[in-house]
């Protein structure tokens, strides 16, 4: 597989809350959506590995479900499928890859994100929430995440500008808020169920509230 550049994981994984804007400092640089995806057989052989990034009219989550399903995989052995994003799934994607996951039962996939898209947008969080629910786990990736990423993925040929070290512990510290931030939406569903449970007013009837007829 073609490696990703230093440059590129150092670029399109920065986890800051702002990027630095045009001419102040550094020049702007969209951070785009990049998908990179481990495929490791329950057997044990090599796993397989690539990245993805959006196309017009296709983002990296569809393109990764195509290209997996293009593998023609063995359906009676299980795979672990392991997905670094630099953006979380949008509503549609997600969709779509639970529906995918569905018709696919011997795929357990887990995904870690860099960033939340538009965490803010009741849809998002939905979608996010979706995925969660249907055995797809969404986190936020951290340092084990980032080091996986960089050791597996990243052309270390050509010596970095930076200090991987040091980069990867930037990316760390930066998740933690991410992190909570994704709680807070997973708690959400957690709210629901409560306040549903509340509604119904479960709990043993007391000889005040219950209602006696005679004949």
């Amino acid at each position: 597989m073609a490696l990703l550049t230093a440059e590129t994981f150092s670029l399109q994984f920065n986890n800051k809350r702002h990027v630095n804007k045009r001419g102040v400092n550094k020049p702007y640089y969209p951070r785009k959506a990049l998908l990179c995806y481990q495929l490791m057989p329950q057997n044990g052989s090599t796993p397989t590995r690539g990245h993805l990034k959006n196309k017009k009219k296709e983002h990296a989550e569809i393109r990764f479900i195509n290209k997996i399903k293009s593998m023609g995989l063995d359906e009676t052995q299980c795979y672990q499928v392991t997905c670094y994003l630099t953006w979380s799934p949008c509503p549609s994607c997600a969709g779509k890859l639970v529906d995918f996951i569905k018709a696919h039962h011997h795929l357990n996939l887990r995904i870690f994100a860099s960033r939340l898209y538009y965490h803010w947008r009741p849809n998002y969080q939905e979608g996010l929430l979706l995925l969660c629910g249907s055995q797809v786990p969404v986190e936020v990736m951290g340092l084990p995440e980032f080091t996986d990423c960089w050791e597996n993925f990243v052309d270390h040929e050509e010596p970095p500008s930076f200090n991987p070290s040091e980069k990867l512990e930037e990316l760390d510290k930066n998740s933690r808020a991410i992190k909570r931030r994704l709680e807070r939406i997973k708690s959400r569903s957690v709210d629901v169920l409560e306040n549903g449970l509340r509604s119904l007013q479960l709990g043993p009837v007391t000889p005040s509230s219950s209602t006696h007829n005679s004949r």
